[in-house]
């Protein structure tokens, strides 16, 4: 296939598939190689942008999605707003944003910081699929570790856990850290819209 036939058919072939899609997997389907895959996914992303069309291209690590473009959110949101999900609540974002940063943790240590109970947070941020289960600590008791999901970066218009904005060099105790890991998660996350889920009684501060 010449570059204009590899391009139509990895359009094709992302539309179709509605996920991310590895690029081993890509290369091997479409009989093309990672460097040459690569150059025709960066030209697609670049027509994207240029022509400003309702789509994207989005790599996600070593894989790649088709998705609608950010500027088009309004219209999705009036348009498909019974299917939208709610977004995310404060504590929600408190959470994901502790896990994001210094994955793989536990429930206890999340809980550290913030100062309360997150069961019912970390539950739904699992429903959600934000987050998934990334193995045991090697300690007495062998809690459940947690790491954030391709399904996260897709969600916040990220490709790797490298582009989560830095954190300032304060201070990363208590209710300070936790402030500031919640900031950088709604800087991300300043487009969502939609009720927000409701707190358990678990999560309130006393």
């Amino acid at each position: 296939m010449d570059l204009k036939e590899l391009e139509a058919a990895l359009e094709g072939v992302l539309f179709a598939a509605g996920e991310p899609v590895g690029v081993e997997r890509l290369c091997l389907g479409l009989e093309t190689d990672r460097p040459t895959l690569d150059a025709v996914a960066q030209r697609l992303m670049d027509r994207y942008r240029y022509e400003r069309r309702g789509i994207r291209l989005l790599r996600l690590d070593a894989s790649y999605q088709l998705c609608s473009a950010p500027e088009q959110a309004e219209c999705i949101r009036r348009t498909l707003e019974g299917r939208k999900p709610a977004r995310l609540s404060q504590p929600a974002l408190e959470v994901l944003a502790i896990i994001a940063y210094y994955q793989p943790v536990t429930r206890a240590y999340v809980d550290q910081i913030r100062g309360v109970d997150s069961a019912y947070t970390v539950g739904l941020l699992l429903e959600r699929e934000l987050i998934e289960e990334s193995g045991r600590l090697a300690v007495p008791g062998r809690p459940i570790l947690y790491r954030t999901t391709r399904n996260f970066l897709r969600s916040f218009g990220l490709s790797s856990l490298e582009e989560l904005p830095e954190l300032p060099a304060a201070s990363r105790e208590g209710d300070q850290m936790a402030l500031e890991l919640e900031a950088r998660m709604a800087q991300l996350k300043a487009e969502e819209d939609g009720p927000e889920e409701p707190e358990s009684a678990g999560e309130r501060e006393p």
